[in-house]
C-alpha cells in the first residue's frame, strides 16, 4: 500500500520540508501494515491506537497527524486493497474472441493473479473475507469492496457474451454470484484453513489452485471431458 511520494518541490501540510515528504510516506505506510496486522490477528476493537504507536515506536500525535481515527485509517486499508483487486481482475478483461479453451486458460491467469495477490496480501484478504467485529462503515466499506469484485467478474461474462463466446441468455448476474461465492471460499480455505479440516488446500500451489477454479468454472465437478 505504498501512496504517491511527495515531489522533491512539494512540502507537507505542516510546513515541513520537502526533504522530509518521503519519511513521513514511509511512516504512513509503516503505521497502514502494522494497524492491518493487528486487525487480523487480534481483532478490530482489539487494537488500539496506543498498540499501532508503540509498535511503530512513534508519538500518538504522529498518527493523528496522519490519520483522523482508526476507522480512517481502516477506510483507507480497503480502499487501497479494493483498487488493487479490481485491476488484478481487470487484466483478464476480454478483448478478444476466442475459444473456449482460450476462455479457460484466460481464467487460469485471472486466478493465478488473483491467488498471488491473497498471499501477498494475506491479512488484508482476512480483512475482507472473515474480519468481523468492526465498525459499520468498515463493514459497509467491505461489503462494497466484496461487490465491485462481484461485479467484475460480471463485466468479464458480460464481454464474452458481445464477442459471442457465451450465450446471449446466460444469466450473469447469478453465475457471477456463484463465481464470486466459489473465489471468496477458496481464498478462505487455502489461506485460513482450520487445522485438520482444510490441510490439503493450503497446501496447493497458486498455480494448481488456478488451474483447478478455471477448469471448475467452466466444466464443473466432472472437468474437462
Amino acid at each position: 500500500m505504498q501512496p504517491r511520494k511527495a515531489k522533491q518541490s512539494e512540502t507537507v501540510s505542516n510546513d515541513q520540508p520537502a526533504e522530509h515528504a518521503g519519511e513521513e510516506t514511509d511512516r504512513r505506510t509503516q503505521l497502514l501494515h502494522i494497524a492491518l496486522k493487528r486487525f487480523a490477528e487480534q481483532g478490530y476493537h482489539q487494537t488500539k491506537i496506543s498498540d499501532i504507536v508503540v509498535e511503530a515506536g512513534v508519538a500518538q500525535g504522529t498518527f493523528y497527524w496522519h490519520f483522523k481515527s482508526k476507522e480512517a485509517l481502516a477506510l483507507e486499508i480497503i480502499a487501497t486493497g479494493r483498487e488493487q483487486l479490481l485491476s488484478a481482475i481487470g487484466q483478464g478483461y476480454r478483448r478478444d474472441a476466442g475459444t473456449l479453451a482460450d476462455m479457460v486458460k484466460a481464467s487460469e491467469v485471472l486466478f493465478v493473479r488473483l491467488f498471488d495477490f491473497a498471499l501477498e496480501n494475506r491479512y488484508l484478504m482476512g480483512l475482507l473475507l472473515i474480519g468481523s467485529g468492526v465498525d459499520e462503515p468498515v463493514r459497509q466499506s467491505i461489503r462494497e469492496t466484496r461487490a465491485a469484485m462481484e461485479l467484475a467478474f460480471r463485466r468479464n461474462m458480460e464481454r464474452a457474451i458481445e464477442l459471442h463466446m457465451l450465450p446471449a441468455e446466460l444469466d450473469v448476474e447469478l453465475r457471477a454470484a456463484l463465481l464470486m461465492s466459489m473465489i471468496e471460499g477458496v481464498i478462505t480455505r487455502w489461506l485460513f484453513g482450520s487445522e485438520g479440516t482444510h490441510d490439503h488446500i493450503t497446501q496447493i500451489t497458486a498455480k494448481r489452485l488456478a488451474a483447478e477454479a478455471a477448469n471448475f468454472e467452466f466444466y464443473g465437478l466432472l472437468g474437462q471431458s
